[in-house]
């Protein structure tokens, strides 16, 4: 795996972009550390933040628990979270509670028993368009617990 350091800069770039697509304020970092998993992916680590880039999409790692409660959630029953952990989209009959979201955000889901984060995706509908519906996909999982970039995290 590739390593490198972002000069000041290319971290105030990149954070700013990431504030701007989370609406959320990112704290001040002097330097990123970008770890290169493939061509398409990298984990961008700073002072406590820890970000998976898919591309031109921004993830929050699911180890960054505070950063994971800024984010619209879905908590799913019991039944979903062994397909969750495998990479499976949410479906809509899985979903016990919500809070409002918008198409196209990054949502986090959770476990109903002990409140854990079990995966990031990206919302296929709106909140308000999913209480609407009584099967489908809703979220499409980007990253979730046991993932490739969960366990390379580990060596990192």
């Amino acid at each position: 795996m590739k390593s490198n350091l972002l000069s000041k800069s290319e971290t105030a770039d990149v954070l700013k972009l990431i504030s701007n697509k989370w609406n959320q304020e990112i704290p001040k970092i002097k330097n990123l550390k970008s770890h290169y998993i493939n061509s398409d992916s990298q984990i961008l680590i700073g002072d406590n933040l820890k970000i998976l880039q898919l591309k031109d999409e921004f993830i929050p790692f699911l180890s960054d628990t505070e950063l994971l409660k800024g984010f619209p959630n879905v908590t799913v029953d019991m039944g979903a979270v062994k397909f969750m952990c495998n990479g499976a989209n949410v479906m809509r009959p899985g979903i016990k509670n919500y809070s409002e979201f918008s198409k196209d955000d990054i949502v986090c889901i959770v476990e109903e028993s002990q409140h854990k984060f079990l995966a990031v995706g990206k919302s296929l509908v709106n909140s308000s368009e999913m209480e609407e519906m009584t099967k489908g996909e809703v979220i499409k999982n980007l990253h979730y617990i046991s993932d490739n970039f969960w366990e390379i995290s580990k060596t990192i």
